[in-house]
């Protein structure tokens, strides 16, 4: 174990939050202070939110629905989630997930990259009801997502 990663708590409602598009996202735990092994994202989302449909080339995402209901798509595969489920996609598999109530998750990715992804488009929540505009943001995902070795394939298919 590295010297510099040392246990720690989080209560409910603590860590850093921000917007990511129209989801409420708070980390509650880095790549920094996993000594890389994983991040963990609480993420609240509301009904009809989408995500393009994407890969993700470095890393492995784990999903656990607390509340809510979601259809994570990838290929042909649709796969319906409620409160309880655990859905884990590995890399270089398109996806996409689509609400179809508010919910809300734990999303999890190993290594950590996708944190830093988040972290890096989001925009700091000053307002945890009412998410910042939206301008200028599908740019800014294309080129961060290039960064972090997303891949955006379009719009998530019906």
């Amino acid at each position: 174990m590295a010297a510099n990663i040392q246990p720690y708590l989080l209560a409910s409602g603590e860590g850093q939050s921000f917007w990511f598009l129209d989801t409420l996202m708070t980390v509650k735990v880095t790549g920094e202070q996993t000594g890389g092994a994983l991040g963990l994202i609480e993420q609240t989302l509301p009904a009809g939110s989408e995500t393009s449909y994407h890969v993700h080339h470095a890393e492995d995402e784990y999903w656990y629905v607390l509340e809510g209901e979601i259809t994570f798509i990838s290929e042909k595969q649709r796969i319906k989630a409620t409160a309880g489920s655990f859905v884990f996609m590995p890399r270089d598999i398109p996806h996409g997930l689509r609400t179809l109530k508010p919910s809300r998750v734990l999303v999890f990715s190993t290594p950590p990259s996708f944190v830093d992804f988040a972290i890096e488009m989001g925009e700091p929540a000053v307002d945890l009801a009412s998410p910042p505009s939206a301008s200028g943001e599908v740019e800014k995902r294309k080129s961060l997502a290039a960064k972090y070795d997303i891949e955006i394939l379009g719009p998530l298919p019906d």
